[in-house]
C-alpha cells in the first residue's frame, strides 16, 4: 500500500507550504506507508524538487518522485531529436532518456511544458517545428497552475497554444493519461493495491486514481474549493489538506 501524493496544492502552493502537510507526510512514514510524489508539473529539475521538499521539511529522494516531464521522455526515443518549449526539468528528462534537445529548428518531437519564460518566439519555434513533421506531446493539459494568490495559466494553456498553431492534437503524457499511469505502475508494483491518490483537481488527480485502481481522496488546499463541489468522479473522501486526511 502507498500514497500517491501530487506537490501542487497538496504538499506546498508555489514557494509557501501547505499547513500541516510534512508533518502528515512523516506520520504517513512513522507508520510504514510508502510515500511517493506524483506531479504534473514538469518545470523543475528532479534535484530542485528534492531540495524543495527538503525546505518544507519533507526528505525523499528521486525514487520517490515522477513527473509528467518524465512521462514526456518516456515517449521520445533514445537518439530522436527533441525541440523542448518547457522549463529545465523537460529538457533534464529527455536527457536522461537519450535524446537529443534543442530550443528551435526541425525535430522528431515537439514537447511542451509548464514554464514561465514562454513568450511568442517560443510559440513560433515550437508550432514550426511541427508543422515540419514534429510530433507534438505535452507533458501536461492542466489549464491553471495553482499558486497562493490563486490560480495561474497552466501548461495546458500553452500546450494549447502550441496546438493551435501547428492545427494538431498533442499526445499528453501527464496525469492522468497513460504514459505516466504507466510509470506510476512500475514504480510501485505490488505496492499499488490498496493505496491512495491525493491530489486537489478531480480532472487529472481523480481520473488519475481511476486509472490506477485506487482510491482517490480530494483536498481542498489547491485549486478546487467548496464551491466547486460535487466533482466527478467523486472521490472516496473530501478534505481541507493533506494533515485533515492523514488525522
Amino acid at each position: 500500500m502507498a500514497w500517491i501524493l501530487d506537490l501542487d496544492g497538496v504538499v506546498w502552493l508555489g514557494d509557501e507550504p501547505v499547513p500541516g502537510s510534512a508533518e502528515a507526510i512523516a506520520r504517513l512514514r512513522d507508520r510504514g506507508e510508502r510515500v511517493v510524489f506524483v506531479s504534473n508539473n514538469s518545470s523543475a529539475r528532479v534535484g530542485e524538487y528534492l531540495t524543495k521538499l527538503a525546505g518544507v521539511d519533507v526528505p525523499a529522494t528521486a525514487a520517490d518522485l515522477i513527473t509528467s516531464g518524465q512521462a514526456a521522455a518516456s515517449l521520445v526515443e533514445p537518439g530522436q531529436t527533441a525541440l523542448v518549449c518547457g522549463g529545465p526539468g523537460v529538457d533534464e528528462a529527455l536527457v536522461a532518456r537519450g535524446a537529443r534537445t534543442v530550443r528551435a529548428g526541425d525535430a522528431d518531437a515537439v514537447v511542451v511544458g509548464w514554464h514561465r519564460d514562454f513568450d511568442y518566439e517560443r510559440l513560433t519555434a515550437a508550432a514550426t517545428a511541427v508543422l515540419n513533421g514534429a510530433r507534438l506531446i505535452g507533458t501536461n493539459d492542466d489549464p491553471t497552475y495553482p499558486t497562493p494568490a490563486g490560480p495561474i495559466p497552466g501548461g495546458g494553456a500553452i500546450l494549447a497554444a502550441v496546438a493551435t498553431a501547428a492545427g494538431v492534437e498533442p499526445v499528453v503524457a501527464g496525469k492522468p493519461h497513460q504514459p505516466i499511469v504507466d510509470l506510476v505502475t512500475a514504480r510501485l508494483g505490488d505496492a499499488l493495491r490498496g493505496s491512495t491518490l491525493v491530489g486537489d483537481r478531480p480532472s487529472t488527480d481523480g481520473l488519475m486514481a481511476k486509472a490506477l485502481g485506487v482510491q482517490f481522496a480530494l483536498v481542498l488546499s489547491g485549486v478546487t474549493s467548496a464551491d466547486d463541489l460535487p466533482v466527478e468522479p467523486t472521490p472516496a473522501q473530501v478534505v481541507s489538506d493533506l494533515a485533515a486526511l492523514v488525522r
